[in-house]
């Protein structure tokens, strides 16, 4: 370990791909079940986190986006979204985080009768009075929610018009995300067309279940980032003397500083990588693609982003200002103003100042 536990704790983080529904508190998960009766695999907080845990790591994608369905049976009521978007800033702020954007899928939470607009506002309260609590206890943190379509439900534009009608209401952008494989980003186009001529910026789950067809699709709808793109590996070949040579797509992004919102521990769990060893982050960072670190799913990943950097600093030796580095990437790819973006550069950088690195 090169970095102070505490240290790094209390270190500037930016989280760019955190799921909402991924980062429900387990207590939470168990209470607001019984409430409605619906059965867990479980009947303890730590249970229940241990089989998170256990049935994300199986190793497949598709296993791993089935677990969602206990913490979406909670999220189907104002109340619930509001308290979990409450404490979903909450954790955020514990573990030092300065700014972050929420992805969820409005379209999942209408079981009980809530308009998407209805469920964008409890998050947008959530999320309010969360920073607001923060605030009082002395962090200053900002998060701000992506609305998501999934690639397996039928083609529509109905979240990028709800992205649009919520941009100046604490909506940052778009998502695209679910399963990859036989489902292109460009099903999507007139969602991502529609985007673009208003200027609202979007990320492509891409890359991670799927190839490097899957990030040049992506690219070609204008993807601003792509969620994960551990698979752009496929596209550099590495000589016997570590020498480097970049095909065409990973020179495309390189070249346009595309940001790679990278998640080491689910990348694992998914079988993306093989490993943490063989993550191809350090690589990457090393050639000067703009890799960020990310959660992908607190609950599933049972994680933090200072867990995250710990993973980081014992696998690739990082140090402070590794993660000052990565940081400061995150900082600049974040879905906001260039005065915001450099407001945020700004804080993150004096943050740092201030711990030596």
């Amino acid at each position: 370990m090169t970095i102070d536990s505490e240290l790094l704790r209390t270190a500037p983080k930016v989280s760019l791909h955190d799921h909402l529904d991924g980062g429900v508190r387990p207590g939470t998960v168990l209470e607001l079940s019984a409430a409605i009766g619906h059965p867990l695999p479980a009947s303890t907080a730590e249970a229940l986190a241990d089989w998170f845990h256990e049935a994300a790591s199986s190793g497949s994608l598709v296993r791993y986006l089935t677990t969602f369905e206990h913490t979406l049976a909670v999220m189907q009521t104002a109340a619930g979204l509001h308290r979990i978007a409450r404490e979903y800033v909450a954790d955020l702020a514990a573990d030092g985080v300065v700014y972050g954007e929420t992805r969820w899928a409005p379209e999942q939470h209408l079981r009980e009768g809530l308009t998407v607009q209805a469920a964008v506002d409890a998050v947008r309260q959530g999320l309010a009075d969360g920073m607001a609590d923060a605030e009082a206890s002395g962090h200053q943190i900002t998060v701000r929610q992506l609305l998501t379509s999934l690639r397996t439900s039928s083609p529509s534009t109905a979240t990028a018009q709800l992205t649009l009608a919520n941009r100046h209401a604490g909506v940052a952008g778009f998502d695209l995300a679910g399963a990859e494989n036989g489902f292109p980003p460009s099903l999507f186009r007139d969602s991502f067309e529609l985007l673009g001529e208003a200027g609202v910026p979007f990320t492509i789950h891409a890359g991670e279940a799927a190839g490097p067809d899957s990030m040049r699709d992506a690219l070609d709808c204008g993807a601003h980032r792509l969620g994960h793109g551990v698979r752009i590996i496929d596209d550099i070949e590495i000589a016997a003397d570590g020498a480097a040579s970049l095909g065409e797509l990973a020179s495309t992004i390189l070249d346009r500083g595309v940001v790679l919102e990278m998640c080491p521990s689910s990348n694992v769990q998914t079988a993306a990588v093989g490993s943490l060893a063989e993550h191809p982050l350090r690589l990457l960072d090393g050639l000067g693609f703009r890799v960020t670190v990310n959660c992908d799913n607190r609950l599933m990943s049972r994680t933090t982003l200072t867990h995250e950097f710990e993973l980081l600093a014992n696998a690739f030796d990082y140090t402070l200002p590794d993660v000052r580095r990565l940081t400061l990437n995150a900082a600049a790819g974040v879905f906001a103003s260039a005065e915001q973006r450099a407001e945020l550069i700004e804080r993150v950088e004096s943050a740092f100042d201030a711990l030596g690195s």
